[in-house]
């Protein structure tokens, strides 16, 4: 993450997926003259967690979240729709979780209980990726940033992971300038879940970068840059999704 200049703009708050933390976005150059302000999710529900992203920053801000990360911003969103100025959505799904979703965070939730979190590190690492068959030095790169996460946080981001809802009434609500990122070779969350959230939002922009898995931030920096840097220039003149500049 870069950013230059003294802070003039809106505050921009970033939240990481489940394993990730804030080397997610460092390839992503964010503007500068804007505090940005990166949450961790440490807390077992996502009401909470909504509520640490409002307690980050006074006022209205920009919003910055990737798959876990987005699904607390979408909870941001429907308790204080009059604080978020701007959102930038990525490889994220809006519906309530299908029973083997809970299944799934339960059996992880095991091995992490008996001292066997590098498992499910290795289980979740495939499905970051284009093709589900990351480079070597991308495989690396994704280990040493989930277990700097740790167990700890990891059983907490899966308990989280079991209280979300329903969000797209909340982003009906929304009316914000909005970017929704989609990797065409998102495995966890395929383009089907971010149409039906840019569909949700009225005037929601939609980007499908080809070839591109889940941690759009490492595969494509360039989009997310691109994205976030429209959808701050928008909330800067407070003008709805309609006026979004569609990013190159």
């Amino acid at each position: 993450m870069r950013r230059a200049g003294p802070a003039r703009g809106l505050p921009v708050v970033v939240v990481p997926g489940m394993l990730c933390d804030a080397s997610l976005w460092s390839g992503v150059d964010f503007p500068g003259g804007h505090d940005v302000h990166h949450v961790p999710l440490t807390e077992p529900d996502i009401g909470a967690l909504a509520e640490e992203v409002l307690a980050t920053v006074a006022g209205p801000f920009v919003l910055v979240g990737l798959s876990l990360g987005a699904i607390v911003g979408f909870e941001a969103l429907r308790r204080a729709p009059e604080r978020i100025a701007g959102l930038c959505v990525m490889s994220a799904n809006a519906g309530a979780p299908r029973p083997e979703q809970y299944a799934a965070w339960r059996a992880m939730d095991e091995l992490i209980g008996a001292g066997r979190f590098a498992d499910v590190v290795e289980q979740t690492l495939p499905d970051m990726f284009p093709g589900r068959r990351p480079a070597p030095e991308a495989a690396r790169r994704y280990r040493r940033m989930a277990h700097a996460v740790g167990p700890d946080a990891a059983r907490a981001q899966l308990a989280a992971q079991a209280t979300r809802t329903d969000a797209e009434a909340a982003l009906r609500g929304a009316r914000c300038p909005t970017v929704v990122l989609s990797g065409t070779r998102d495995s966890l969350c395929p383009p089907a879940f971010h149409r039906t959230i840019a569909h949700a939002v009225p005037g929601a922009r939609l980007r499908e970068l080809s070839d591109a898995g889940h941690l759009l931030p490492w595969q494509r920096p360039d989009a997310v840059t691109s994205a976030l840097g429209a959808v701050l220039a928008a909330a800067e003149r407070d003008e709805p999704s309609a006026a979004l500049t569609p990013a190159p």
